[in-house]
């Protein structure tokens, strides 16, 4: 233990030791964890304000539960805000730090690609590389891709082969190819129809169709009603490829339109794609984040557009405002009258101070580093589509809770089933435990109660752990269930038909010998192992322990799962902060003078270590800290704190 604390004491040393030698500039940090880990990456208009508002002031629970861990931190100084930008990218893509928002490569949409070869030819592609290609989508599914790649393949003679024939073949008799293997094509004419494609692909298709037209009514005039009828053909397939979309805009510019929304620590991010004014598909991503959403929400998008050749003419972005009303916040907003209808960014510039109403220093990084026009719509149709991408967002992230509290509802029937597996009768309360500790240090535990099959989290408790020394998990597992049923036996509380232990045979072993041994107690418990990739595997029951096989994918054993991702979530939060306590204290434990009494009252009367550090002299006087003192400890707080950062803002 006292090793333990003194690696935290040392910790703590160099990090302030590095604090005071950061630099003024813009560039990228790199939080690590005590086994050297990078755990979060993140990018500063100012690398001394930003870094050390990680050390200073009081933090939200996402925020703590990060500065918890951190035991050391590296930078990387950039010559612009940009570069941060990308940099930060690229980091977060190297590292896959935990406390991150991270792109998930879940779906890839489909492209219509013209390639660079001498001879080119168009294909359908889900993977876009920076090459001589020009890439044209995404589309919605592979069929509109494909189909689109069908209309165009009979319009323009292309090469169709992958590799060139020795001879002509089909598509050059039915007038689709122009025939490279055997016949002289000129780098001109490839120019010409490639050029042809890519006003197609860019909304050129209304020009394109009145071109076929003349031609058209020009051959059947001819009496030439063959070739009259292959256009009447073509005209029909480019109808029926490129139908009017419900949503359209006159312009027929490519743009993305994001959207985003956060509830109980989660983030989902909705993408429209409208191609060629329409809107022709969209896109869902759903995650935890740590950090400040709006920051995270721009460290989506920077991953989402790093090495993608394919950008959109315009890419539409909420503003925090506009998020807000989406949360249904109470937040002022200003007369659409006095606004411009969107706020467009070009140029260099710099990161801006998170506020309620703007965002702008993100969307001008975005702009100069995309090279494309990024708006705040204020009003208008574009509005109606960032409104539309919000909306979108609220719905699937309630859609997700909702799916959560069926499968709770699908739990109660779970619940029964569990019983008639364990031949026990009705198991309508479960109480499972687990065990937190890292090599030792502050061992807790926890413990979660399911009730017919529904967490009852008004019931779940928390527990430190007095008297096993160093990681053992079976004493650690004995003391608890020792207290928790002691306590059940002395209050008259309701006792559980089933008790769930994290582990194998020697806690399930353990949990019997006090139960039945100590307490007098017949309780049936069960032991959740794991496998190799530390998802639940199977349920032992009993001492000696037996396999209940349950099959993987019953509802029975899910209920299982979730009970033990719970509680394992509930014991590793309740240590984090037990953790990020014990840095405060060890804080104050530095100031000459405060022992560990002192270290205590001075906590639990002011009750955080900002309120003591905004205090006046004459505050410490009720508990017995004289002016002296009071102005030793408040110089050391506040020599640590630096004025222009009031906290983290997610970097």
């Amino acid at each position: 233990m006292e090793e333990d604390r003194q690696a935290i004491r040392a910790a703590e040393e160099r990090i302030r030791n590095k604090l005071a030698l950061l630099p003024d500039q813009p560039g990228c940090y790199l939080m690590k964890n005590g086994d050297g880990k990078i755990i979060y990456v993140g990018k500063a208009k100012v690398l001394k304000n930003r870094v050390r508002s990680y050390f200073t002031g009081s933090h939200d629970a996402k925020t703590q539960r990060l500065v918890s861990e951190i035991r050391d931190f590296e930078y990387i100084v950039t010559s612009s805000n940009v570069e941060a930008l990308i940099l930060e990218c690229n980091l977060i893509k190297k590292h896959s730090p935990r406390y991150n928002v991270l792109l998930k490569d879940d779906k890839s949409f489909p492209y219509i690609k013209i390639t660079g070869d001498e001879h080119p030819r168009l294909e359908v592609t889900r993977k876009v590389v920076k090459d001589k290609g020009k890439y044209f989508g995404p589309y919605p599914n592979a069929y509109a891709a494909q189909e689109t790649k069908k209309l165009l393949d009979r319009l323009y003679p292309l090469r169709k082969c992958r590799t060139l024939p020795d001879k002509v073949c089909l598509y050059y008799h039915m007038g689709q190819c122009l025939a490279p293997c055997e016949y002289p094509v000129d780098s001109e004419t490839n120019a010409r129809i490639v050029q042809e494609i890519t006003r197609f692909l860019n909304g050129g298709h209304e020009q394109i169709k009145r071109d076929l037209t003349e031609k058209m009514h020009a051959a059947a005039g001819e009496l030439n009603f063959e070739r009259a009828r292959e256009l009447r053909d073509q005209i029909a397939h480019i109808d029926a490829v490129m139908q009017k979309q419900t949503i359209n805009m006159a312009d027929s510019v490519d743009r993305d339109v994001f959207g985003y929304a956060v509830d109980k620590g989660w983030m989902c991010v909705q993408i429209l794609y409208m191609r060629q004014g329409k809107l022709i598909g969209r896109h869902t991503s759903t995650f935890p984040f740590y950090g400040e959403e709006y920051e995270d929400f721009i460290s989506f998008i920077t991953q989402f557009y790093s090495e993608n050749p394919a950008l959109p003419k315009e890419v539409l972005l909420p503003g925090r405002l506009a998020a807000a009303e989406q949360e249904g916040r109470k937040t002022a907003s200003p007369a659409s009258g006095e606004m411009p209808e969107t706020a467009a960014i070009s140029g260099e510039g710099g990161f801006a101070e998170p506020s309620d109403t703007a965002g702008s220093g993100f969307r001008e990084l975005l702009a100069s580093w995309l090279k494309v026009k990024v708006l705040q719509p204020r009003r208008g149709l574009k509005k109606q589509l960032v409104e539309m991408a919000l909306d979108n967002a609220r719905v699937a992230l309630e859609e997700k809770f909702r799916l959560i509290e069926r499968d709770e509802e699908r739990s109660v029937h779970a619940a029964a089933g569990l019983g008639e597996w364990l031949g026990t009768g009705p198991v309508r309360r479960i109480e499972a435990f687990d065990n937190s500790n890292i090599q030792g240090t502050h061992p807790v535990s926890a413990m979660v109660v399911f009730t017919d099959g529904k967490p009852d989290r008004k019931e779940y408790r928390k527990y430190k752990i007095r008297t096993v020394e160093g990681p053992d998990d079976y004493g650690t597992m004995r003391e608890v269930i020792r207290r928790r049923y002691e306590r059940v036996l002395k209050e008259g509380l309701p006792l559980p038909d089933l008790v769930i232990v994290d582990g194998g045979r020697g806690q399930i072993s353990a949990a019997v010998d006090v139960l039945e041994n100590e307490l007098g107690l017949s309780i049936p418990v069960g032991g959740l192992v794991k496998d190799a990739k530390h998802r639940t595997a199977q349920l032992i029951v009993g001492d000696p322990a037996e396999v209940v096989p349950l099959p993987r994918d019953s509802q029975e054993f899910y209920l299982l799962q979730r009970i033990q991702d719970e509680v394992h979530r509930f014991a590793v939060t309740f240590h984090r902060e037990q953790r990020a306590k014990s840095m405060v204290a060890s804080r104050l434990d530095t100031i000459p003078g405060i022992g560990e009494k002192r270290r205590k009252l001075l906590l639990k009367h002011f009750g955080s270590l900002r309120k003591i550090r905004d205090a006046g002299p004459e505050d410490f006087r009720p508990l017995g800290i004289g002016e002296k003192l009071a102005g030793e400890i408040l110089r050391a707080l506040r020599d640590e704190e630096e004025p222009a950062a009031s906290g983290p803002d997610g970097g």
